[in-house]
């Protein structure tokens, strides 16, 4: 007869979960109770937009444990892990391989390793690829979580002292002018808060097309959030294209913040400035008609000539 001690030892081993070379284990449960749980998982995880110290416990924690870290790039998070004694290998996932590299990330959580997603800095998805590979996942049945922290755009809005209650993130501008512009024409009459990421050396002509397009609004610039020079500039995107434009490109990061429109003024349709102009040109030079319909519609002049340039020029176009 076998001991007691003999029965619950076999018993035990019966019935405890095998354990799996990944570290893994295998239940009692049905077939897929037992797939989705040899899934890994892959962690969104937000890091220092400046600061160092800005890290979370629970991001250290979990980049030290995760299998491997996906990130942009390797020797700006290389800094970060250094910083705090992290030796979890990376693996560069960025815009230009995330098509290539994704299958690979995919089949390590699948393998049941667990992967943590970063960006250079701040919070993983905002203007980066990461957005594909949480689609990916979910759609493969794999668990994401986020770790949240840092983000650059909630740092802007935390300083920019315009309402916060409705917001609007915008990403980057595009980086031509009519690109640019056409972005902006969809945004002039949503009431809330909008919030861009900019280039420096783009600064100064985004806010002049913000400016032209938005007219009146107060709005500030946030640059270098949480480092040692960090500053906000609040003033109206008039005051402020005027700042840029006498001192150049500043340096560093930029989030851009432009207030709604204030005192519910109405929003002026680019063809009621039209049918102004077509109007004001019968009879007063260009110069002229430009200063009257802006003076009638209470918006920007600029505004107004850019439309009365492109009606001639398009005027030009249909007689050639």
């Amino acid at each position: 007869m076998t001991s007691k001690n003999a029965r619950r030892s076999k018993i035990k081993k019966e019935t405890t979960p095998a354990a799996q070379p990944n570290g893994a284990t295998l239940s009692s449960k049905s077939g897929e109770d037992v797939a989705m749980e040899l899934f890994g998982k892959l962690y969104v995880v937000a890091t220092p937009i400046g600061n160092l110290g800005d890290i979370g416990a629970r991001a250290l924690e979990t980049l030290r444990s995760a299998s491997c870290i996906a990130c942009e790039d390797t020797r700006v998070t290389g800094v970060l892990l250094r910083r705090f004694g992290i030796t979890t290998p990376m693996t560069p996932y960025h815009d230009h391989n995330a098509d290539r590299a994704r299958p690979g990330l995919l089949a390590r959580l699948a393998a049941g390793e667990t992967v943590a997603l970063v960006s250079d800095a701040g919070t993983p998805l905002l203007s980066d690829p990461g957005y594909k590979l949480v689609r990916a996942c979910v759609d493969a049945g794999v668990t994401v979580q986020a770790v949240p922290g840092p983000s650059a755009l909630l740092a802007a809005l935390a300083v920019a002292a315009l309402p916060t209650d409705r917001i609007l993130f915008a990403g980057f501008l595009p980086t031509k002018t009519g690109a640019r512009r056409d972005i902006i024409e969809e945004f002039k009459s949503v009431r809330t808060t909008l919030i861009f990421y900019e280039s420096t050396q783009r600064l100064a002509a985004s806010l002049a097309d913000l400016s032209d397009i938005l007219g009146e609004r107060d709005a500030a610039v946030c640059r270098e959030l949480t480092k040692l020079h960090e500053e906000a500039r609040r003033g109206t995107l008039a005051e402020l294209t005027a700042h840029y434009e006498k001192s150049g490109a500043p340096k560093g990061e930029v989030v851009i913040v432009v207030g709604p429109p204030t005192n519910n003024a109405p929003v002026i349709a680019d063809v009621d400035i039209d049918t102004a102009l077509t109007d004001a040109l019968t009879n007063m030079s260009l110069r002229d008609a430009v200063d009257a319909v802006a003076g009638s519609l209470n918006i920007p002049r600029r505004t107004v000539y850019t439309r009365a340039i492109g009606m001639q020029k398009t005027r030009k176009e249909n007689e050639s």
